[in-house]
């Protein structure tokens, strides 16, 4: 194995990782999300007091999850395809279907940093629009107090929601899309360089499918 490819091999895992952290994360804000809503299914029920927000909270939410699995989707090759031509081939034409695979991934590959290339303007604007690190345009000045800073720069941000309801800055949904995008983008590079994808086979071997029928006879 040479030295470019044990680089490649080891950068894929690096990557792969990530996307698995990344997975595990958007599984907790799921969870967050399954407590919220009971919440405020029972204070609506119970305490006739309904959770303000709870819409904000339900879009924000969605956002982070479906961007943070999306990369470990990427990685097991479970995003939404259709490899039914490929198996085709691939029964009789194996290196055609691995060509194809790759050429596809490719493409993925190219559609997914157009999506990075969109989005990432949009997360420098709403991140900037806060004043973290510069003077603001408007507000209250700098007081050296951190905390009393950082409220005050988040209450400048492009923000979702409702004023007096819930407001919550943009550019933590939009660094999880060009986050989760870019993973997914790396993925697919690393796919199509490797030839990791394999197209589902859509018919079994003579022997799996007597086997399954004597396993459901039994």
């Amino acid at each position: 194995m040479g030295a470019a490819e044990q680089l490649i091999r080891r950068a894929h895992f690096v990557l792969n990782r990530i996307a698995v952290g990344a997975n595990a994360v958007g599984t907790l804000v799921l969870f967050v999300l399954i407590a919220v809503m009971n919440v405020d299914v029972v204070a609506r029920g119970v305490f006739n007091a309904p959770f303000r927000g709870v819409v904000e909270v339900v879009i924000f939410s969605m956002i982070l999850i479906v961007f943070l699995q999306l990369p470990d989707v990427v990685r097991v090759d479970r995003l939404t395809r259709s490899d039914g031509f490929l198996a085709v081939i691939g029964e009789k034409r194996p290196d055609i279907a691995r060509l194809m695979a790759r050429i596809i991934d490719a493409i993925a590959c190219i559609f997914m940093g157009l999506i990075v290339w969109t989005m990432w303007p949009e997360f420098v604007e709403a991140f900037g629009s806060c004043h973290y690190f510069t003077p603001p345009d408007f507000g209250p000045e700098p007081s050296g107090n951190f905390w009393q800073d950082f409220n005050d720069a988040n209450a400048r941000c492009d923000y979702f929601g409702t004023p007096g309801i819930l407001k919550a800055p943009w550019w933590p949904a939009r660094l999880a899309i060009v986050f989760g995008v870019a993973l997914c983008c790396a993925l697919f590079a690393f796919k199509a360089l490797t030839g990791a994808r394999q197209p589902e086979r859509i018919h079994l071997d003579p022997s799996v499918a007597e086997s399954e029928a004597g396993e459901r006879d039994a």
